[in-house]
């Protein structure tokens, strides 16, 4: 499947999505929902709609998948909720929002831990992944093996660009609804608001928060660069989705159908990391164009305040010694 970022960003219409499933799902023996909170250009719905296709193709049409993207079934925490109630059969979720269930699960979100995307995926393909997928197994759901990806975070205001740890100091900033943003940015004194991700572009819009944190790809298909200024481009915070499933509904699939649903999402999900890294190759250019100005902090001053606040310190103690050890290693350097 090629995508190009103009097939990216010019899908808008999320019938697209599950077009065509809805006449067949009922010869269908599992027809099962999938749920996101992405918009529909997003490449992960790009890519999952795909997916869902060749599992349709090769089940014999015995699994369909429908696909609601842009939080249609309910916010974040609903949807979490539906996962695990078996209201949806499927859900993609952030470990730092999925960490309100599964407290370890954040560990891959410590703020300003990863340099670069090699380490990204050395770390969630490797031990560090298996360890976080472990105690999301405990929690009574299944998990993919390949984390999809969200991207690095970036910081965008409406008043101000963010350059130095000192810009944080009172800055009125939605973060998602994960203890682990809230801890961060209240180490910066910055006054963090919790806000689910389907109110972001209203609570911008009307100035309840002065700024927000996503990648660009999320800060493009979003449309925020109608209701924010500028973009630093912080790299605080690396993000992605896990691929979670209802484990009683997954239990219901026969072993050759899991498998088959299995290895396709996992393809799917390795391709949409792709997809995301030539995306946001190409979109500064774009949204410098759409009239944000950008600007480019170094990381060291905010690790170094995050570090003096005590926050690596505090979340080492609330992860254990254990996986703090398999995060530095993944990592490459100590943070505490």
């Amino acid at each position: 499947m090629k995508i190009s970022r103009r097939s990216m960003l010019q899908v808008t219409a999320s019938a697209a999505l599950v077009s065509g499933f809805g006449a067949r799902a009922q010869t269908a023996e599992f027809t099962y929902k999938y749920a996101n909170n992405l918009p529909a250009a997003h490449p992960m719905n790009l890519r999952a709609t795909e997916a869902a296709e060749k599992i349709k193709k090769e089940t014999g049409g015995r699994v369909v998948i429908q696909i609601f993207p842009n939080n249609q079934l309910g916010s974040d925490t609903d949807m979490l909720s539906q996962v695990r109630s078996g209201g949806v059969e499927f859900f993609t979720l952030s470990p730092l929002i999925l960490s309100t269930l599964v407290p370890n699960a954040s560990l891959s979100g410590i703020g300003f831990a990863f340099p670069n995307y090699d380490a990204v995926w050395k770390a969630m393909d490797g031990e560090l992944g298996a360890y976080v997928r472990g105690q999301i197994g405990k929690a009574n759901l299944v998990v993919m093996d390949k984390i999809w990806d969200n991207g690095f975070r970036q910081i965008t205001s409406s008043n101000k660009p963010i350059q130095t740890p000192a810009d944080l100091k009172g800055f009125k900033i939605r973060v998602p609804v994960s203890p682990l943003w809230t801890s961060m940015f209240t180490a910066f004194e910055s006054a963090p608001a919790s806000i689910n991700f389907a109110e972001v572009y209203t609570a911008l819009q009307t100035k309840v928060v002065d700024g927000q944190e996503n990648p660009l790809a999320i800060i493009s298909t979003a449309k925020l660069f109608e209701v924010q200024k500028y973009c630093s481009m912080t790299n605080h915070m690396w993000d992605g989705f896990w691929f979670l499933a209802n484990r009683r509904a997954w239990e219901r699939l026969p072993e050759d159908l899991r498998a088959i649903v299995a290895r396709n999402l996992n393809e799917a999900g390795v391709a949409e990391r792709a997809d995301v890294a030539k995306l946001n190759a190409g979109l500064k250019d774009e949204l410098v164009a759409k009239g944000m100005i950008f600007n480019e902090p170094q990381a060291a001053p905010f690790r170094e305040a995050l570090r003096k606040a005590g926050f690596y310190a505090d979340w080492k103690k609330k992860y254990g010694d254990e996986a703090w050890a398999i995060l530095e290693k993944a990592v490459g350097s100590s943070l505490s």
